[in-house]
Order: C-alpha cells, then structure tokens, then sequence
C-alpha cells in the first residue's frame, strides 16, 4: 500500500500527483481525488491563512490514514494539505483514495476529508478584502456531524 502525506506551502498538480500514485500499476481499479479549494465566502475574503505545528500534523494525519489503511482495502492514499496565505481559487486540500473497486476509494477518501475537516491540526483565519482580520476558523456542527458517522 502506499502511503504519502505532505503539508506544504506550494500548490500541487492534481494529475500528477495521481499519475505518482497509480502510475505502473494494474491492480488499482477506482481511484476517487477530492481536491478542496479557498471560497471567496461572498465576495468578502482577500486570503486564507492557514498555520500548522511543523511534524505534528504530518504524525497524525499519518495517524488517521492508517485507519483508513485498516478500515478499507486499499492500494494507495495520498494527501496533501496546503499552509500559508491562500487566495480564494486556490487548492487547500488533496485526497487521493486508490482501491480495487469504487466503493472503498468513495468511503475512504470522505473518511479522510471528514477527519481534516474537524479534527486535523491546522488553524485558518480569514483576511478580508476590507483589510481587516477575522476571527479564526471553527469546524461547523455539519462537519461534526459528518466525521460522527465513522465512530
């Protein structure tokens, strides 16, 4: 199986990153991506300031990843989840979830997303276009919601 995990500043390339993960590869018959973007949230937001303990959110989400490892048979997991300052447009977040069949890769890859939305350590405040800071970002009751259905 295999496994990447990268925090990392610099945007990623989709396709290549899945080319990474089933390139020479026969085995892997469903491969779902989901790839999550910085909204402009109405027309207010100039940036998304993403910050992270350097280590700390490699560790656990390389953690959960290998729950997903022993929840569902898969053949490879890849997430990327960018920090920093990111302009609305821009990607945040990329799970890729390979298996043999499509069912694994759908539940595994939301799975994932579920965690990183609730409970992956990273801290977003929002600059608006007005000049001024926000407050820092909570999970909303929908995502907890969402990551209760995998207890």
């Amino acid at each position: 199986m295999a496994r990447m995990i990268s925090i990392q500043a610099e945007p990623f390339d989709v396709s290549a990153e899945t080319a990474a993960l089933t390139g020479g590869r026969a085995d892997i018959g469903a491969v779902v991506a989901f790839t999550g973007l910085c909204r402009d949230e109405g027309g207010r937001l100039a940036a998304l300031e993403l910050e992270h303990y350097p280590g700390m959110a490699e560790a656990e989400i390389d953690r959960i990843a290998e729950q997903a490892e022993k929840r569902w048979p898969l053949l490879g997991l890849t997430v990327i989840h960018r920090f920093g300052r990111i302009s609305p447009g821009e990607e945040i977040v990329l799970v890729l979830a390979a298996s043999a069949h499509r069912l694994v890769a759908f539940e595994a890859a939301s799975f994932m997303m579920d965690y990183l939305k609730t409970q992956a350590p990273f801290w977003k405040r929002e600059h608006l276009k007005d000049g001024t800071t926000g407050a820092w970002v909570e999970a909303k009751e929908a995502d907890d919601h969402a990551m209760a259905r995998w207890a």
